[in-house]
């Protein structure tokens, strides 16, 4: 349940915009009244047109890859340039892959840490230079930061190191009057999850009551993002239905 327009005429910056998790959070912004940049590998009219039905009084779609420097500042160029503010950046872009350790390559790290924390990195980077005081940053990191399972070494590894990116970007955003906290979803209606092969060979077994939807996420984000949360900083929210806490 919305409780009101908490962002409006504020601006965000969504990476991932248009799969499962990032779409959830740029509608619920929309809903609250932001203007949205949708920042993805592809672009998206009709995702544009979605956002402007929920209420964004403006919307954008870009293409970027972020794990690449210059798209990530020429995205945050063109979000500047359609809505004159960024208030708000959420990084949920991210690739999983799976495969034992000792098969892992150079190449399979470096794609992971590139989107995963790279890309996470450079969003911060921009956005520590183009935002102002009140300006928030939420890092959608994962439960597997903390707790992990077999084949997903370089995503866990590149998700614990967006948490210590968060820490970091929460000590020197204050002088910025710029907050940053992290979203550790758990197992949510997603693509991604449904594709993983634990799950598909049954090494790992989830109930239906612990998956949760993208729309769970978006409340999270959203709280962080909003003034409710002027206070907090450096934070890592678990979302994921108590299934951690279970012994």
């Amino acid at each position: 349940m919305v409780s009101g327009r908490r962002f409006e005429g504020r601006a965000a910056l969504v990476t991932g915009g248009l799969g499962g998790i990032g779409q959830a959070v740029a509608l619920r912004l929309a809903r609250e009244g932001a203007m949205v940049a949708l920042v993805d590998r592809e672009a998206s009219e009709a995702a544009v047109t979605e956002l402007i039905a929920a209420g964004a009084p403006s919307a954008r779609s870009l293409i970027a890859d972020i794990s690449r420097e210059d798209e990530v500042t020429q995205a945050f160029e063109a979000t500047l340039a359609a809505f004159g503010r960024i208030d708000v950046a959420v990084n949920v872009a991210g690739v999983m892959i799976y495969k034992p350790i000792v098969d892992l390559t150079a190449a399979d790290w470096i794609a992971n840490l590139s989107v995963n924390l790279v890309g996470a990195a450079l969003v911060t980077t921009q956005a520590f230079r183009r935002m102002g005081q009140g300006g928030a940053i939420v890092n959608v990191a994962s439960v597997h930061a903390e707790q992990t399972s077999p084949l997903v070494a370089p995503y866990a590894a590149s998700k614990a190191a967006m948490l210590s990116l968060t820490r970091s970007s929460a000590i020197e955003g204050r002088a910025l009057g710029i907050r940053a906290n992290a979203v550790l979803p758990g197992a949510i209606d997603t693509p991604m999850l449904w594709s993983s092969p634990n799950i598909a060979s049954g090494a790992e077994v989830i109930a239906p009551e612990d998956v949760g939807r993208p729309e769970d996420i978006a409340d999270a984000v959203a709280f962080l993002a909003s003034d409710e949360a002027r206070f907090v900083s450096g934070a890592s929210l678990l979302v994921e239905g108590g299934r951690l806490a279970r012994l």
